[in-house]
This record gives C-alpha cells, structure tokens and sequence, in this order.
C-alpha cells in the first residue's frame, strides 16, 4: 500500500469500526444488562474472532483474488439470519434477571458473534482488496495489514462497551425497552446485509 494511501486507510478502519454493527451493539447490550467483567469476558471473544476473521480474509484474498466477490452475497444472508437469531434471543431473554441468565455474556459467545459477522468479514476483505491488493497480491504484503485489522474493530467495541458499562444503572429500570431498542437495531443490520442498495 503506498503511503499517500495510509491516512484513507486509517480513516476506513476507524469509521468501519466505530459505526453500529452486531459486535459493537452486542459489547453495548452486554454492558447495559449485566456490567463491565462480564462485557469485557465477551470482548476477548470478540478479538479472538475478530483476529480468526481478519486471518481468514487475508487468506482467501491472496488465494482468490477478484474471484471472491461472488461469494460475497452468501455471506451477507448467512450473516443476517444470523443476526435475527440474536435480535430474536436479545427480545425472549428480557426480563431474565441478568444474574441467573444462562446466556450471559462468555468469550465463545464473542467469538461466535465476531466469526459470524459479516460486517467485519466484509470490512476486512474490502480492507485487503482495495488498499492493498492493487499494490502487491504476494501474501507477505497481506499479513501486515490483516495483522493490524484486529487491533480496528476490537478497540472500537470498547468504546460501545465502555459506554454501556457507564449507563448500565441509567438504564437498568428499562431494561424491556433497551432490549427492544437493541432487538431493533439487530434486526436493521441485518436488513441493511441483504437489502439491494
């Protein structure tokens, strides 16, 4: 990637990272119902799958190339009926007192989460193939920059994170209503996934 292009790169990872998606409202909705330890237990997860997402893009680009974007669109359906999944699950669990739901916030939730986000898969393939692809296509030129990737998106979960950490008393007394909130939001991203733009 030439270096009149790394500032463009930066700014695409930042906005990428900080804008609403399933791992930035999961890390949001995980530290409104049940605080900062459990969310950041998440987040690990998040990273991990995050790292595995951004591995895997760097992968497929060097060996696909321009071939892959055809299986793009698959992506993004498998993502969205993924995220109606959680939406559907974020909206059945509330009430649950947060203490004894099952489904608390752990690192196999995070990476489950961050795996199946087409979002970033997307962010990270587009990140490879458009910054740095044209340049070099050898797999050393990739690394790098799939190496930096991981360290976008995470941070930007503990923005979101941290955020909810310090509105969770705010807004434990509507807890039914921010769960329909978030419920909402997933459900929109993951329309935005598969609605023709």
């Amino acid at each position: 990637m030439p270096v009149s292009l790394i500032p463009s790169f930066l700014v695409y990872c930042f906005v990428g990272g900080i804008t609403p998606g399933p791992a930035n409202l999961c890390s949001l909705s995980a530290a409104l119902r049940y605080g900062r330890g459990p969310a950041l237990r998440q987040w690990r997860g998040l990273f991990t799958g995050f790292f595995l997402d951004a591995m895997g893009a760097v992968a497929l680009t060097w060996l696909l190339g321009a071939a892959l974007n055809e299986y793009v669109g698959m992506l993004a359906w498998v993502g969205a009926a993924y995220l109606l999944w959680m939406a559907w699950h974020m909206l059945r669990s509330s009430g649950i007192d947060p203490d004894s739901d099952p489904a608390a916030p752990s690192f196999h939730s995070g990476l489950l989460v961050q795996v199946t986000n087409v979002k970033v898969i997307i962010f990270c393939i587009t990140a490879l193939s458009g910054y740095v692809l044209p340049y070099n296509s050898s797999l050393w030129a990739l690394l790098p920059v799939g190496l930096f990737l991981p360290f976008t998106g995470p941070v930007c979960n503990l923005v979101w994170l941290f955020a909810g950490a310090s509105l969770q008393k705010l807004f434990a007394s509507h807890r039914k209503a921010v769960d329909i909130v978030m419920a909402a939001s997933l459900a929109l991203c993951a329309v935005s996934l598969v609605w023709p733009h």
